[in-house]
């Protein structure tokens, strides 16, 4: 199947199982329930879990036994944009064309409900039936990393504290490989992981993630000013209207495109690193190198 098609196969792949992890978790109170499910099936690329899986598949692993893993890195991202979408973090009305949870809810609901996703996510890897306690156990621990205070946490927090301040390039790079990278980044981890991968093949894994991650924000940032709202399905502009740091506000529009360029073949080469029997076998993984230069929204 061509890349739009695997992409697709991948989202329904990820939907069928978020919404079963959601039924099985039991949650009790309606409103938190509800919130929850509102927030993580509201779409979305599911690049994240679609990593998961063609990183495992690269490695000729078994998919079911990552699924899991893909379930729990997509509820860790689900937790922290509607905590990023919060008055007190980006203050976002829109999110995937939709109200913000704190807009469809309220703020103490849409806390909660992020609270409770980040907590499902980990109880879903440490129950995969598929796996060792030590996979589990490395999954589980890289995913905390990844997401925690010296990860996804540590890039949020420079981020705001960044607002209405003029980073330097190094200093914006290493803010996005914590908020945007870190999680694109174990994605790839934790699909190598649940594959039996070895450390070079990690390694080489995880360096292509790192250079998709920062073309991710490279292009995101240069659809802030160049796609519309309706198309973003978030408002557009809004990073330079509240004083954000972005690639295209220190280099550029052009020299911003040129850098996203270079890093997708930065990941192309780490691929190539693999030495893998088949080089067919990272089509996906180069095909999503490709695509986050080349999307839209």
């Amino acid at each position: 199947m061509n890349f739009s098609e695997y992409l697709s196969c991948c989202q329904t792949w990820t939907n069928d199982a978020l919404r079963a992890v959601l039924s099985d978790a039991n949650i009790k109170n309606d409103q938190i329930r509800e919130a929850m499910i509102y927030s993580t099936m509201a779409g979305g690329k599911r690049v994240r879990p679609m990593l998961v899986k063609a990183a495992c598949e690269a490695l000729g692993g078994d998919i079911s036994h990552a699924l899991p893993a893909a379930c729990a890195i997509e509820l860790i991202h689900t937790y922290s944009l509607i905590h990023d979408d919060l008055p007190a973090m980006d203050d976002d009305d829109l999110r995937r064309g939709r109200p913000t949870c704190h807009k469809a809810f309220d703020e103490a609901t849409a806390i909660l409900a992020g609270d409770a996703l980040q907590a499902l996510a980990f109880e879903v890897i440490a129950s995969n039936p598929e796996l060792s306690a030590d996979i589990r156990l490395q999954q589980s621990l890289t995913l905390a990393k990844a997401a925690g205070c010296n990860g996804m946490i540590e890039g949020q927090a420079q981020d705001m504290q960044a607002t209405g301040k003029v980073l330097s390039l190094e200093e914006l790079k290493q803010l996005h490989a914590c908020k945007t990278g870190a999680l694109i980044r174990v994605a790839c981890t934790l699909g190598a992981l649940a594959a039996g991968a070895d450390n070079l093949q990690i390694k080489a894994l995880e360096s292509y993630a790192d250079a998709i991650g920062l073309a991710f924000q490279v292009q995101d940032d240069i659809l802030d000013v160049t796609a519309s709202t309706e198309v973003l399905g978030k408002t557009q502009g809004a990073d330079i209207a509240q004083g954000k740091n972005t690639y295209v506000s220190l280099l550029g529009l052009e020299e911003a495109q040129d850098t996203a360029l270079a890093l997708k073949e930065n990941a192309l080469n780490e691929l190539k690193s693999l030495n893998l029997d088949n080089p067919n076998a990272t089509r996906y993984l180069q095909d999503l190198a490709k695509y986050i230069v080349e999307r839209d929204h």
